[in-house]
């Protein structure tokens, strides 16, 4: 709350920190605790640059559940053989998606299904009969993932630091930039069990990254794991939607539990937004790779294709008032309507292209926000991770095909939905989240995948000042980067 000059994504709440400069980020923590995670928001470089923020109960307060033996995180990520930013480079230069990464990697280590790993893995030594609490971050950049345990269930009792209803299943499917907390008893035969992770790729026909990663658990006793081989799970078809789906929708918020939000009734500001990929002209003179050949690959939000500013940040913009910096226009619904998820609609070419631009929305303080989000299949369909900044949000319902208002706000969980800030939007469907705009500032909403971002699959909100000192933003702190 009020903490926006520390949110961190580059040229919209802040410049980006120059090499060799720093910055310190402070932030409040208001009725919040759980997992988080840190990122560089700059290019690709998170790739690398992430780490898990936890935030226990205050003293004096306890988990909605009994409390875990050991907390254990589990950061999910993405390697490449290369340079990061000279791959994005290169493919905004040449109008393709970014090249696909070499491994998955948990807790850093690839695994021994890598040749650069093949005896250097994560591995997390448990008692029989103990609970851990294992806390689990999507860190990858351009996928989401499966995730399982050999011979093990898991308790989901927190998702996005919000906790849940315990759920069980054998197996997560977490979108990049979420994080899951889950309850895993120690309570197989002693011996050894594989973790592993690998790609849920949901769009068809597109170059993914098909390795696993994997890590073990040791039970205490057990003999060395490199001498038996440990067993390993089943893990779900990549194109398992299925399996995505029920996993994603089963999941409800605990109501009464610490820091629940009841669902916000009235609603004030409506939107519906069509967002998937898109196509941009190639600039005469060069050479464009992307589909089809001789355009560049682009993506937009209701047919806006977003361009961060280039000298001064949106925060820094709307605080001083400066001009010619965005505009709030954002549409909030799609200037032409069209059978969104029908992959017929690539023949019209002029359908495919969105202008680009700076245009946001603008929001009363304490105003409630409800968007559909709805998937096209303009280029193809997949799973998007959309991600809200300086807000939780309620999910009141997901599903297939095009929402139909008649028949799907029937469908709307009021009572106990679950509460993120990360949703993976259906391939081929539509998500419903609505949330409480009571944080002045500027904040970013965009696809979580980094190979979108640059392209356009982005907006943000200007939430407005509230009418006391504790809801009115304060001043930039001194040491803010420059552009």
């Amino acid at each position: 709350m009020l903490s926006a000059w520390a949110d961190g994504p580059d040229m919209i709440t802040q410049c980006p920190i120059r090499p060799g400069n720093k910055y310190t980020y402070k932030f409040k923590i208001i009725k919040q605790e759980g997992t988080f995670w840190w990122h560089s928001h700059t290019s690709t470089l998170r790739a690398t640059l992430y780490g898990a923020i936890i935030i226990r109960p205050r003293a004096g307060s306890s988990y909605p559940f009994p409390k875990p033996y050991r907390e254990v995180p589990i950061l999910l990520g993405e390697w490449w053989n290369g340079n990061v930013v000279d791959m994005a480079n290169q493919a905004l230069a040449h109008g393709t998606g970014p090249n696909i990464s070499d491994a998955y990697t948990i807790n850093g280590w690839p695994g021994d299904l890598y040749p650069c790993s093949q005896n250097q893995m994560y591995k997390l030594k448990v008692k029989q009969g103990k609970t851990y609490l294992l806390r689990i971050t999507n860190a990858a950049v351009d996928n989401n993932l499966f995730y399982k345990i050999a011979n093990h269930k898991m308790i989901v009792v927190a998702v996005d630091a919000r906790y849940t209803n315990p759920y069980v299943t054998d197996v997560l499917v977490v979108a990049s930039g979420q994080t899951i907390d889950v309850l895993l008893t120690a309570d197989q035969p002693i011996g050894s069990y594989y973790m592993a992770a690998r790609a849920y790729a949901s769009a068809a026909g597109l170059e993914f990254d098909s390795t696993t990663t994997r890590g073990v658990i040791v039970y205490e006793g057990a003999p060395s794991w490199t001498s038996r081989t440990p067993l390993m799970p089943v893990l779900p078809a990549f194109n398992d939607t299925p399996t995505a789906h029920k996993f994603s929708t089963s999941l409800t918020a605990l109501v009464g539990g610490p820091h629940w939000e009841p669902v916000p009734l009235k609603v004030d500001h409506k939107m519906f937004v069509s967002m998937g990929m898109a196509l941009d002209v190639c600039p005469s003179n060069t050479t464009c790779q992307g589909p089809p050949v001789g355009a560049k690959l682009s993506a937009s939000m209701n047919n806006v294709s977003f361009v961060p500013p280039s000298s001064l940040s949106l925060l820094q913009a709307f605080f001083f008032n400066v001009r010619g910096v965005y505009t709030t226009d954002f549409p909030v619904k799609p200037p032409v309507q069209f059978d969104y998820t029908n992959p017929s609609i690539n023949g019209d070419l002029p359908l495919l292209f969105a202008p680009k631009g700076t245009r946001i929305t603008k929001l009363k303080f304490n105003s409630t926000v409800e968007m559909v989000m709805q998937n096209t299949a303009i280029i193809g369909a997949e799973n998007h991770p959309m991600h809200l900044h300086g807000f939780d949000f309620h999910v009141l319902a997901q599903g297939f095909g095009n929402f139909n208002p008649a028949t799907d706000t029937l469908k709307y969980n009021l009572f106990n939905p679950q509460i993120r800030h990360t949703i993976g939007v259906p391939v081929g469907g539509w998500a419903v989240i609505r949330f409480v705009a009571n944080n002045p500032g500027v904040w970013f909403m965009h696809c979580h995948f980094d190979g979108h971002l640059p392209i356009g699959l982005a907006t943000a909100f200007v939430v407005e000042n509230g009418p006391t000192p504790e809801t009115t933003l304060p001043p930039p702190p001194v040491d803010l980067p420059q552009c």
